[in-house]
């Protein structure tokens, strides 16, 4: 078993305890739209009785194209986020890019994510271990299973053991990515919780030309799938519109489908950790 990594009182990964949720929109695109996303979130969480952490990025800045959208930035991205957790009463999570960012964002929000194209950024990883937030590593696309035990032997030298490693899909020939069921339990055998990006696994990278395509008809495939083979956490980008969302729409999962989803996935999950 795993052991606990804990974020507060209501939300506990590994250990045994059902899957935690990770989720909201890709990127923040008003302040008005994501405190709306984090109320109906939340609202289908708790009746499920399911842990929730909201997620939304400040700035996206691995987009395809110069011309996309990426963010309000850091400093309004934060105070957005702040007021998400303040009134809607949920944690928060962001992923950062810089060592600077890591320090000026483990100020407010709860976890700190590692992208998955900087998870071999030493000066990065062990500068968001130093912030003592739990740290969710986005294993990159080019990474084996075991290449994540470095990553988190960088993470351990700071100190912070508070650690959760994500599954997003390996690249698989251009344009495309592939889940490797086995990476999850490979994962978890550094004795930390494992968590399955479901939305970015079924990323098309570059498949639109100057954007990513998706298809996320297959996230609920890929989830319990995923759930079956045990996680701790999912990770769902979730959106009320995502043809018309900013930044990655076509993988992300419509929030009237989410409530669907979770629920088969929590069978699963009881089934798993029975």
């Amino acid at each position: 078993m795993v052991k606990e990594v804990v974020l507060n009182e209501d939300v506990k990964f590994g250990a045994g305890h059902p899957f935690v949720l990770l989720s909201g929109p890709c990127v923040i695109e008003s302040e008005e739209h994501v405190i709306t996303m984090a109320k109906k979130i939340k609202k289908i969480t708790d009746e499920l009785g399911i842990p929730y952490v909201f997620k939304s990025s400040y700035d996206k800045a691995n987009r395809s194209s110069i011309d996309s959208y990426r963010g309000p930035g850091l400093e309004r991205g934060l105070e957005i986020l702040k007021r998400v957790k303040d009134e809607v009463g949920v944690p928060v999570l962001t992923d950062v890019h810089t060592e600077e960012q890591a320090k000026i964002a483990g100020e407010v929000v709860d976890m700190i994510q590692i992208p998955a194209f900087l998870s071999r950024q030493t000066d990065l990883v062990t500068a968001v271990g130093e912030t003592g937030k739990v740290v969710n590593v986005k294993k990159g696309q080019f990474l084996a299973p075991w290449d994540i035990d470095q990553v988190v032997e960088k993470l351990e030298s700071t100190g912070n053991e508070r650690i959760l490693l994500t599954e997003r899909g390996a690249s698989f020939g251009y344009n495309n990515l592939v889940v490797d069921m086995r990476s999850l339990p490979r994962m978890r055998e550094t004795g930390y919780p494992a968590v399955f990006d479901a939305t970015h696994s079924v990323q098309l990278p570059g498949g639109d030309g100057d954007s990513s395509a998706g298809e996320r008809e297959y996230v609920p495939y890929l989830t319990r799938a995923a759930v079956g083979a045990g996680v701790d956490a999912l990770f769902m980008e979730v959106h009320d519109c995502p043809d018309d969302a900013l930044c990655d729409g076509p993988n992300m999962v419509r929030v009237e489908d989410l409530k669907g989803i979770l629920k088969q996935a929590q069978e699963i999950d009881k089934i798993v950790k029975r």
